[in-house]
């Protein structure tokens, strides 16, 4: 089977990713379900055939970065089907590659089920906007709606650093220059320094990995831009303790002071499995209030989760009372519910309080 071809059968099975790994047949997944093509298991030699065409697919990409440092990151389209992000890496002496599929069409936020509360992120023009989860909860298409929602409806300049870029935004009210590692831009930090002196209003950073990048995205915030940025983390104390903690001790309380000043929100999201076999996002909402913003400064972000639950009125949410939501709703289990809860005693009996 040609790539081609099996990028065409992902996307009829509405697969979220596609596994090509050495020892298995052509793997999808989609909804949290693993799906195994019929057909005979990956040997090496194949498995690495099939890779090399994707480099070509990718307009002849060098298979060097691959070869040489063992894993490699970019993103290609393929006219009338769909685009597609790749990460190929080396694993027990052999080429494997995990393809996500983005679809050409902007995703929409109300189909997607993305809150209001998120969705009026887009109005802010300062400041930063944090949005958080595990790999694979959909923090890059919420990303995508908030930038959507900024190009339909603003007058402004947004510059994007992404690895790789995922979602092609078109001009529209505003402008949007995208810029992607590696074939554009060394290094986050280094398109982040430069992105200050190219007019921007908006500025999305795909990811913030170390201090430096926390560091500098920080500076452009206090310096009037609305920075939009993602990481790995569930829950928004857990986010601000993490940003905090990649600096030296020394430099921590002013990343407070300073983090105290121009957060203006924290996403926290994840997907859930919903009662229809799909999955569903479910959200945190914090937005930083003066409470916040005190609790930032004093090294007090365990307190964080009271003022979400007790602020409901100002448009926050905590996951659990999302999820609990959800279930009362009849969109997912009572068990998913206390699964992906963050205090699965207290749902639980919050589940019983409310039959």
């Amino acid at each position: 089977m040609e790539v081609t071809d099996i990028l065409s059968k992902a996307i009829e099975h509405q697969a979220s990713d596609i596994l090509l790994i050495s020892g298995l047949p052509i793997t999808f997944k989609g909804n949290g379900k693993i799906i195994r093509l019929e057909g005979e298991r990956l040997l090496p030699e194949s498995c690495g055939d099939l890779i090399a065409e994707i480099y070509k697919l990718a307009g002849n990409r060098d298979m060097e970065t691959i070869l040489k440092d063992g894993d490699d990151d970019f993103s290609f389209s393929l006219p009338q089907l769909c685009r597609f992000r790749v990460n190929t890496l080396r694993q027990r002496g052999s080429l494997a590659a995990v393809i996500r599929v983005v679809s050409f069409d902007m995703p929409d936020h109300t189909e997607l089920q993305i809150p209001d509360a998120v969705m009026n992120f887009a109005n802010y023009t300062k400041g930063m906007v944090l949005v958080t989860g595990p790999a694979g909860s959909g923090k890059s298409t919420t990303l995508a709606c908030l930038i959507n929602e900024i190009n339909h409806n603003r007058d402004a300049h947004i510059i994007t650093i992404e690895d790789p870029i995922e979602f092609l935004h078109r001009h529209d009210k505003s402008v949007v220059t995208q810029r992607e590692l590696s074939s554009d831009t060394r290094s986050y930090e280094a398109a982040l320094r430069a992105v200050l002196r190219q007019a921007p209003d908006v500025i999305l950073l795909g990811e913030m990995r170390d201090f430096e990048t926390i560091k500098t995205a920080i500076t452009a915030a206090e310096t009037g831009h609305l920075v939009i940025s993602t990481l790995h983390t569930i829950g928004a104390a857990n986010t601000i303790d993490r940003m905090v903690d990649s600096f030296p001790p020394e430099q921590q309380q002013q990343i407070r002071i300073q983090l105290g000043m121009v957060l203006q929100g924290v996403v926290s999201q994840q997907l859930v499995p919903a009662l229809n076999g799909k999955v569903l996002p479910a959200f945190e909402v914090m937005i930083a209030n003066n409470a916040i913003r005190n609790l930032i400064r004093e090294s007090k972000a365990h307190q964080i989760d009271s003022v979400i639950f007790s602020s409901a009125s100002e448009g926050m949410i905590s996951m659990d009372t999302y999820l609990l939501n959800m279930v009362r709703d009849k969109k997912i289990s009572p068990e998913e519910a206390v699964n992906y809860s963050t205090n699965g005693d207290q749902m639980v009996k919050r589940l019983q309080a409310m039959k």
